[in-house]
C-alpha cells in the first residue's frame, strides 16, 4: 500500500481547494456576463427603457444568487430558492414577479443562443397577482384638457399640446414619442412612422387635431434650434435644442394633468390606455386597436374590453330606470 505523507496530503487539500474557488469564480463570470450580454441584447433590439432598468436590478440580483452555481445546478427549485429570498427582504408579489419575468426572459435569450437546453423558471409559477384596471380619464375629461388653453405651467405649450395630441389621438408609447424625428411625419398621409419594441415599425395615423397642433408646433421648434444654434433630427425638443427624454415628458404631463384638475396618477402611458378605452367605446374594432397599439397578442388589447364594460355598466346604472 502505498504511503501518502502528510505534506502531499496538504498538497492535495490545498489544490482542490483553489480548484473550487476558481469554479466557482468561473461561473459566478460566466453568469454576470451573461447577464452583460442579455441586456445589451435587449438594448439593440429596442426594448423599453424602463424594462431594461428594470430586469437590469432583477437580473443583478440573480447572478448574485446563483452565479456560483453554473448554468447547469440551476433548475426550478434554485429559481423557487431566489424568489422565496426575495419575499424574505420584504418585496412584494408585483417586484417578484416581474423578477420572475427577467430571469424567465433571460433563459429564453440562453436557449436560443445554445447555453441552456431548457428554461426552468417555465415551471416556477407566477404569484397571483391582484387584476387592477388602469384608471383613465374620461372622453369628456381629455376633451377638457384638450380643447383648453394650455395652463402656464407648460413651459413650451405648442410642443407640449402637440405631445398630448400624439400620446392619446395615436396610442403611443412614451419612447415611441421621444424617438419620432422630423422626417418620420408623412405629411401628405397624415400618417407617422413608429419605431415600437423590437424594432418593429408601423404607420399610425393623426387626425385633424394633431395636425393643427403640428402646424403651430414646427415654427416654434424652428425658432428655438435657430436661438440655439443647434440641430436635431427629432420631432420634440428641450428649450436647449435637445431631444426631449421620457423621463422629461412624464413630468410634463403630470404637471399638466394637475393642472388641468385630473388625477395627479396620469402619466403618459395613462393616456394610451385612454386611447384604447375610448376607441373601444366608440365602436372601434378590437383588431384595429391591436394595430394601431402595436400589440403583439390581441390577448394585451383586450384589456379594453373590461374598460369597456366597466363605463357601460356605469353608464347603466347612473341613467336606466331600473338599475336603482
Amino acid at each position: 500500500m502505498k504511503k501518502i505523507s502528510v505534506r502531499n496530503l496538504q498538497s492535495e487539500i490545498f489544490q482542490s481547494a483553489i480548484c473550487n474557488v476558481k469554479s466557482k469564480m468561473t461561473n459566478t463570470t460566466i453568469v454576470t456576463k451573461a447577464v452583460a450580454d442579455f441586456l445589451r441584447h435587449l438594448r439593440e433590439r429596442n426594448s423599453s427603457p424602463h424594462t431594461i432598468k428594470a430586469y437590469s436590478g432583477d437580473l443583478a440580483n440573480f447572478a448574485a444568487y446563483a452565479g456560483s452555481r453554473g448554468w447547469k445546478s440551476i433548475d426550478h427549485i434554485a429559481i423557487r430558492g431566489f424568489l422565496s429570498q426575495l419575499y424574505e427582504k420584504g418585496l412584494g408579489k408585483t417586484s417578484v414577479a416581474r423578477s420572475l419575468a427577467a430571469v424567465r426572459s433571460l433563459y429564453r435569450w440562453l436557449a436560443r443562443e445554445g447555453v441552456v437546453e431548457q428554461n426552468p423558471a417555465k415551471l416556477v409559477a407566477t404569484p397571483k397577482l391582484p387584476k387592477k384596471l388602469p384608471r383613465v380619464p374620461t372622453i369628456e375629461e381629455m376633451n377638457s384638457v384638450l380643447d383648453g388653453q394650455m395652463p402656464q405651467e407648460a413651459a413650451f405649450p405648442e410642443r407640449d399640446l402637440l405631445m398630448l395630441e400624439l400620446l392619446y389621438g395615436c396610442g403611443i408609447r412614451n419612447s415611441e414619442l421621444t424617438g419620432i424625428n422630423l422626417e418620420d411625419i408623412r405629411h401628405s398621409a397624415e400618417a407617422i412612422l413608429i419605431r415600437g419594441k423590437g424594432k418593429k415599425e408601423r404607420y399610425v395615423p393623426f387626425g385633424g387635431s394633431a395636425k393643427t397642433s403640428l402646424a403651430a408646433y414646427i415654427p416654434a421648434r424652428q425658432a428655438v434650434l435657430a436661438e440655439k444654434r443647434t440641430k436635431t433630427e427629432a420631432l420634440l425638443i428641450n428649450q436647449r435644442g435637445g431631444r426631449l427624454t421620457t423621463r422629461s415628458v412624464g413630468r410634463i404631463i403630470k404637471k399638466i394633468a394637475v393642472a388641468k384638475g385630473l388625477s395627479p396618477d396620469v402619466h403618459p402611458h395613462t393616456l394610451r390606455h385612454a386611447f384604447g378605452a375610448h376607441m373601444l367605446e366608440e365602436g372601434a374594432d378590437l383588431r384595429a386597436i391591436q394595430e394601431l397599439l402595436g400589440h403583439e397578442r390581441l390577448a394585451t388589447t383586450q384589456r379594453y374590453t373590461q374598460l369597456s364594460i366597466k363605463h357601460v355598466l356605469q353608464v347603466y346604472d347612473q341613467t336606466h330606470p331600473r338599475a336603482k
